[in-house]
Order: structure tokens, then C-alpha cells, then sequence
């Protein structure tokens, strides 16, 4: 089992590399206990997804610490990784989005493989629970996502993105809403980003995605085929737009070719959406530290 972690992308709203923020009480990163958590799950690589100019960085803080513990790859996202006859704008920095993460990944990854964000802290049961859910399922088209309710997945600093889940009898993901939700005047509110969509109310355990994908290689092939006709329809607007996992997903699921399974987490996700938000995950780090859930020192 492969984890892959996308860490490609910039923290606008904390500014700068949120994923090199140290959030341990040895310098450990987010990403570390990610890591930690996959490797006590059974996992036995790792993949990071970064931007080029990036590599430097990544392998002197955060790779070499761990590559005695489980093998480590690295994949460029580039800008210019693109369809033939496709001219990536030369103003765009910002990475063209989950999806295009993911293809970036395809030579390093063979095996069933998990997909989380640099930036968010999970905690262990999700890796569990989808590396258990691969070595049942032998479909090349059943993927998973883990499904948090979304109560435990806010920050009282602002709003937050969410895709909020909808699922079937058989737990088969059937619709998810990319929202900003928030709490206000005790409710949950949430804001869907399409423009043609109303707010609505959503219960505290309300699921959600939090971008914690379990996918096998046939993905790759999807996203090739689909990235072609996603340049194709976004030749005036390549500067902004965005090739993202949960619309190639639903493009797969609305042709009847592949199905999510919803795994339902009671864990905790922890960020640092903003940066008033750092202190609460520190002092989570070291309450679970004092919890025996993890070691002070992680990799010592």
C-alpha cells in the first residue's frame, strides 16, 4: 500500500509553505504523523507530490528523516505537464489542480494507494481502515473515500472547504457538495461553491470529505483520458481553472464505471486552515502525545 501526499499546492489563506510549518514538539510537520500513522497501518512507501523547485526543501527537512523507515519517492507537478498543443499560461503558478496532482504520480505507484492533503492531520484509523478495506476488495474499479463528520472537521476561526457526502444503502459515495461551511447562531451552514446553489443546514455528523481517497492504478487512465477533454473545454480560462478529484470521480461514477465506498471515521482532523488555528493543533499534538498515541520524539 502506497500513500501519496499532495503537497504541491500553497496554504493561501496561512501564507506561505504551510506544509513545513512545524507543529511537534521536535520540529515534526504535519506530513510527519501522516506518515507515522501510514507506516503503523501496514503501508510501505510514500510518494510526495511538490513542485520542482520545492524538492530541496522537502528532502533535506522532511525526506531523509524518514527514509530509513519506508521508502520514499518524489513527483513533479508541473505547470507544463500538459496536453499535446496545449500553451500553459506563463503568469500561472498555481498548480492546475487534484486530479493533475494524482496523474503526476503514475510512474511511482503500481498498487492499491492512498491519497491525503500535506496540510491536514488525520489520525490513525482512516489509514487503517482503507488499507484493511484493499486487502478485501480486488476490484480494479471499487475505490474509497473516508467519510469525517464534519463536526470534527471545523475551526472556530472561520469557515472552512468541505465536499459534503451523500451515500446510497450499499454506502456507495452518490453526491458530494464542495461547500464553505461554518457555524452560526448554532447551526452549520453550508455555502455551496457553485453559484446556482442555495445554502442549506447540515446536522453535526453530516459526512464529509476531507480530499482521503483510496484508489487502484486503473485511476490513472481515467485522469489521462479525462485530462484531454478538461484542456479542451478550458481553452479561455487556463489561467484560473482547476482539474480536481471529486469531478473525475463523478464523471467515472455517472458513466457506471467505477464506485466509492463511503468509510466512516470517528477520528478527529486537525489544520491549520488559518494561522490562529496553529495553537489548537500543537496543543492536540501534545495531548495525544501525553495520551500514548504517539512518541515525543517521533522518529527517534
Amino acid at each position: 500500500m502506497t500513500l501519496v501526499i499532495m503537497a504541491a499546492g500553497m496554504g493561501s489563506r496561512f501564507g506561505g509553505l504551510k506544509q513545513v510549518e512545524p507543529v511537534g514538539p521536535n520540529g515534526e510537520f504535519i506530513l510527519d504523523y501522516s506518515i507515522y500513522d501510514a507506516i503503523k497501518a501496514g503501508y510501505n512507501k510514500v510518494v510526495f507530490i511538490i513542485k520542482e523547485e520545492n524538492y530541496d526543501l522537502f528532502r533535506q527537512t522532511i525526506g531523509k528523516r524518514i527514509e530509513k523507515k519506508i521508502k520514499v519517492e518524489y513527483a513533479f507537478q508541473r505547470i507544463q505537464d500538459v496536453p499535446s498543443g496545449v500553451i500553459a499560461p506563463k503568469d500561472r503558478v498555481k498548480p492546475w489542480g487534484t486530479s493533475h496532482a494524482i496523474l503526476s504520480a503514475k510512474k511511482y505507484v503500481d498498487e492499491a494507494f492512498t491519497v491525503i492533503n500535506a496540510d491536514d492531520f488525520y489520525g490513525y484509523e482512516p489509514f487503517k481502515i482503507i488499507k484493511d478495506f484493499f486487502e478485501k476488495n480486488n476490484d480494479e474499479n471499487l475505490y474509497a473515500m473516508i467519510g469525517y463528520n464534519v463536526k470534527n472537521t471545523m475551526t472556530v476561526n472561520g469557515s472552512v472547504k468541505r465536499g459534503v457526502c451523500s451515500k446510497n444503502e450499499n454506502n456507495e459515495l452518490t453526491d458530494l457538495i464542495e461547500s464553505s461551511i461554518e457555524k452560526k447562531d448554532g447551526k452549520i451552514i453550508a455555502t455551496p461553491l457553485e453559484d446556482d446553489k442555495k445554502p442549506f443546514i447540515i446536522d453535526e455528523n453530516t459526512l464529509v470529505s476531507m480530499n482521503f481517497f483510496g484508489f487502484k492504478p486503473s485511476i490513472f487512465n481515467y485522469l489521462e483520458d479525462e485530462m484531454i477533454e478538461f484542456f479542451n473545454k478550458h481553452k479561455n480560462d487556463l489561467d484560473k481553472c482547476e482539474f480536481l478529484i471529486p469531478t473525475s470521480v463523478f464523471k467515472r461514477i455517472d458513466e457506471g464505471k467505477i464506485s466509492v465506498k463511503v468509510l466512516d471515521t470517528n477520528e478527529k482532523w486537525y489544520g491549520v486552515t488559518y494561522k490562529e488555528d496553529k495553537k489548537d493543533l500543537v496543543d492536540a499534538i501534545n495531548k495525544m502525545i501525553n495520551d500514548g498515541k504517539y512518541p515525543k520524539n517521533l522518529w527517534n
